[in-house]
């Protein structure tokens, strides 16, 4: 129990703000007219236990900041969410429009949906070292290079290691990866559609938005189910991406536990970590069951 309450004991303290103790006022930056706080460490309680500053947030006027007992823990779990929240979403929006335009038929289309799997046939080892790459803080980088030429920045943009960057980094890597999986999910569904109904709704006048709106997308739900479940649980579980690319910079979920018991030797508190994870990747599945109104073969 020790492990799980060090794992997620967090608090939450209101800042006080700095007193000038000639006037006894509230101090203010002359500069800003902001008001002037204490340090968030010092708001921090340190007994029983000591917690560390996890970030801290304004409210209704007042500061406030958020505690953790393992702060790199509670960021890795949010961080994790983010990135998995994030990546499916656009997956799935890619996704769906890739898996129309191949649905189609044209000359090319058995070649062209061959193509868009290059992306998720690359191991993620490999295509990880190669946008890794591009990356780069110079301009070396592919990324780098493209926006100076455009005027657009520096050219030396550390996308790697700038924490505003990281993020949006790992996500652009998965969502370049993973939405040919996603189009294929979602093709397979999109064949077993009968065309007669298409022909049906074109004869009633109605349109490809229209069509798409009432007739692909509640045909698809089942489809849609399936690859959410997936590709979230497998978002959520990430860690060659985060563990290749930032290294110890900044962790998921899986790549904290990978951590804490190979550098660290901390068995027990690696085992609570990969039993969070698991009751994460539980919440997240039985949410999209119930909120897709997939059931069992019972009702």
């Amino acid at each position: 129990l020790d492990n799980y309450r060090n794992l997620l004991s967090m608090t939450i303290v209101q800042v006080p703000p700095l007193i000038d103790e000639a006037t006894g006022q509230i101090q203010v930056d002359a500069e800003t007219g902001e008001v002037q706080y204490e340090s968030s460490v010092r708001a921090l309680p340190r007994e029983p236990v000591r917690f560390r500053v996890v970030t801290d947030f304004s409210l209704f006027g007042n500061k406030y900041v958020l505690g953790a007992t393992d702060p790199a823990f509670i960021r890795a779990v949010w961080d994790t969410i983010v990135f998995g929240v994030s990546t499916v979403f656009l997956e799935l929006v890619l996704g769906m429009m890739v898996a129309l335009i191949v649905n189609a038929n044209f000359k090319g289309r058995g070649f062209m949906r061959a193509l868009i799997l290059v992306p998720w046939v690359i191991p993620t080892a490999v295509s990880s070292q190669i946008w890794e790459y591009m990356f780069q803080p110079n301009r070396t980088g592919f990324f780098n290079t493209v926006l100076w030429y455009l005027g657009m920045g520096s050219g030396e943009i550390p996308f790697l290691s700038d924490p505003t960057w990281q993020l949006p980094a790992m996500i652009v890597i998965d969502v370049w990866k993973t939405t040919p999986f996603m189009a294929l999910l979602l093709l397979a569904g999109l064949q077993l559609i009968p065309a007669d109904i298409y022909e049906a709704a074109d004869v009633d006048g109605a349109g490809p938005v229209r069509s798409f709106f009432q007739l692909t997308l509640p045909l698809l739900k089942g489809t849609i189910a399936v690859a959410l479940v997936f590709r979230t649980l497998d978002a959520l579980r990430v860690f060659d991406l985060f563990q290749i690319v930032l290294g110890q910079a900044r962790y998921s979920m899986a790549s904290f536990t990978y951590y804490e018991l190979i550098q660290n030797r901390a068995m027990g508190y690696s085992s609570a970590s990969s039993i969070m994870i698991f009751l994460v990747l539980s919440i997240f599945a039985i949410g999209y069951m119930r909120s897709l109104g997939v059931k069992s073969d019972d009702h």
